[in-house]
């Protein structure tokens, strides 16, 4: 999702800004900074609900900034792990302007 010079295409950039758009998305990726965590435990750490954090780890996820895979453990129970993806970009205004350019149609419509 990323070019090698930092670069996100058009409508990768909106989905993450708008996925770090949010506090607690931006908390969430500051916690996992640390490493991987079990969704419990991220939302102790964070102080939120387990459906709360779902909802915006489904959306960090949905803009390639962390992803999941479930454990099974030694008593049977499968426990959803998070992580960050490796991800970088710079933001410039000409970095802004490429990304500009490459927007499909469907964004012009969104606030």
């Amino acid at each position: 999702m990323t070019s090698q010079d930092g670069g996100w295409p058009g409508d990768d950039l909106v989905r993450v800004f708008a996925a770090l758009g949010n506090p607690h998305r931006l908390r969430v990726v500051a916690a996992l900074v640390e490493g991987r965590c079990h969704v419990s435990e991220l939302a102790r750490r964070l102080r939120i609900s387990r459906p709360l954090l779902q909802v915006h780890l489904r959306r960090l996820e949905e803009a390639g900034l962390v992803r999941s895979h479930v454990e099974v453990a030694a008593d049977a129970r499968a426990r959803r792990f998070y992580e960050l993806t490796s991800f970088s970009f710079a933001v410039t205004p000409e970095s802004l302007a490429e990304a500009a350019a490459e927007l499909s149609d469907r964004n012009e419509e969104e606030p």
